[in-house]
């Protein structure tokens, strides 16, 4: 019967900055508006990424000059600690079942995916106990280790993996050693202190004197390492003095995600990288949007330019002006469509789209409606003077001649349009100016101007209505960053700005073409 041994330590560094921040002995809460800018960044990260880290952050410092310095533990641990105080700007788990957590308890503001690694039976190299599958793990006299599950991201995965299948308990009951980091498991195997681990792949970097032993039943059993900036434990502290060092937090993740600086050390250090942009210290991203998502979309823009320390060079006009110049090869790094018919234009471009928001046309017409427009078939009254959206220049220009043929009105209605133009925002113009008697216009374009006039609803039509998409250009060189541009737009934040403008939120996913 082998004798169980947990391998302990009087006090786990990870615990140092914990205990410091709650008895008030030097540990910085991130949260705090006093912490100063030319203070180091401080990344709580997995024991199993400790390699692959201390050489990126060595990177960094070398390129850039900044400053990191980083509190290594376990997944589950740091997660706690990070609950408690928020005593560090970056989190980075070895499991995304941990990162999931830390968002759901928002803890983090956002996420970036860095890398993969596999569960595999580490032995002495040689394999001197002819250890190939996972049942050799059970013979009799086999000192085993294993790490914590309710600690260790390993551990986790693996009893997520084996338990339902029966096959966890058995190792759990076997194992000689427990330990609370994957690494203090693979060190077990090293020293001679056991004769197997089961450890991550990506861990087998740093141990020379070992190799690995896959088995079929972790062949589907994937973690996935990202990193995330903290959210700050008060947003005031944020507003105050947090942003330009969440800037500096989300640089650093940056560096992390980018291929040719960060996932290049993860693939040297034995990982699988998922794929990430170019690094750039600096990076723009140029979004062309249509001109009626401005009002809903600016407040957010700017706040994830501040917060990411990025810019966003945002061009709005009419969609078709837009697929024009994208034609003429003016491709931006984003599109964010009025309608789906001009997503499906460009669509070789951007093969893959979500629908965000819908919009609806509307008849804008004087407060009180002193014409008493009630209807479309109303605007066809003699002299009446009506404005419209140019239909080769924007969505809704096109999307109203769809709706005047639909309404089997086209050929009247158009002959009161005495101005077609390629934004509404332009006919609202017109109507608070008085030049017009009625404009056929987006709902969110009427949003602002409820104190002058009001907006009468198109019943019973379908083409009345706008879905609005946005998507990543495949050839940009900004796509990670395009797509938390999308992040943030998607937020609950983002949403109450979009409802308040007039729009309809459908932000749960609808695809284009190719869907996520």
């Amino acid at each position: 019967m082998c004798r169980r041994v947990v391998l302990r330590r009087v006090l786990p560094p990870l615990l140092l900055p914990l205990l410091a921040a709650l008895t008030g002995c030097g540990a910085i809460d991130r949260g705090d508006p006093r912490v100063r800018d030319d203070e180091p960044l401080v990344i709580a990260c997995a024991a199993s990424n400790r390699s692959v880290m201390e050489a990126i952050m060595a990177d960094y410092a070398a390129e850039t000059g900044g400053r990191v310095v980083a509190q290594y533990g376990p997944s589950q641990a740091l997660l706690a600690g990070l609950e408690v105080v928020r005593a560090a700007d970056l989190y980075l788990p070895a499991d995304d079942r941990f990162m999931s957590i830390a968002r759901e308890r928002g803890l983090v503001a956002a996420d970036y995916p860095l890398a993969e690694m596999r569960p595999l039976i580490a032995v002495p190299r040689g394999n001197p106990r002819g250890i190939d599958a996972l049942d050799d793990l059970l013979d009799p006299g086999l000192r085993l280790a294993i790490a914590n599950p309710d600690a260790a991201a390993i551990g986790a995965v693996v009893r997520a993996a084996l338990d339902p299948v029966g096959r966890w308990r058995p190792l759990a009951e076997r194992a000689a050693v427990v330990t609370t980091t994957v690494t203090e498991a693979a060190t077990a195997v090293k020293l001679g202190s056991v004769d197997a681990a089961i450890v991550y792949d990506a861990l087998l970097h740093d141990f020379d004197n070992l190799e690995g032993v896959r088995v079929p039943e972790f062949a589907d059993v994937v973690s996935l390492v990202g990193v995330a900036v903290v959210e700050p434990a008060d947003p005031r502290g944020e507003a105050a003095a947090g942003s330009a060092r969440s800037a500096r937090a989300h640089r650093f993740a940056r560096f992390c995600a980018a291929r040719d600086r960060g996932l290049a050390r993860y693939r040297e250090h034995g990982f699988t990288p998922l794929p990430g942009d170019a690094w750039d210290p600096d990076p723009e991203v140029v979004l062309y949007a249509g001109s009626m998502l401005r009002p809903a979309l600016e407040r957010t823009v700017a706040e994830f330019e501040a917060r990411e320390g990025v810019s966003v060079t945002r061009v709005y006009n009419g969609c078709g002006i837009l697929v024009a110049q994208m034609r003429a090869g003016r491709v931006p790094d984003a599109y964010f469509a009025c309608d789906t018919e001009f997503m499906t234009q460009v669509g070789d471009l951007f093969p893959e789209s979500r629908v965000v928001s819908q919009n609806e046309l509307v008849i804008l017409v004087a407060k009180g409606n002193p014409l008493g427009v009630g209807s479309l078939a109303d605007l066809t009254k003699p002299g009446l003077r009506v404005g419209i959206g140019h239909e080769k220049q924007c969505a809704m220009g096109w999307l109203t001649q769809r709706t005047f043929t639909e309404a089997g009105l086209r050929s009247e209605l158009m002959e009161n349009v005495v101005v077609q133009t390629p934004t509404g925002d332009m006919l609202v113009n017109q109507m608070r100016s008085g030049s017009l008697d009625a404009a056929v216009v987006y709902l969110s374009n009427a949003a602002g101007s409820g104190d002058v006039l009001d907006a009468v609803r198109i019943d019973g039509l379908s083409c009345s209505i706008a879905n609005q998409p946005y998507g990543v250009a495949t050839g940009s060189t900004h796509r990670r960053l395009a797509m938390r541009l999308l992040a943030a737009i998607e937020t609950a934040e983002s949403r109450e700005i979009f409802e308040a403008e007039g729009f309809r939120w459908l932000g749960d996913g609808v695809g284009v073409g190719t869907t996520r």
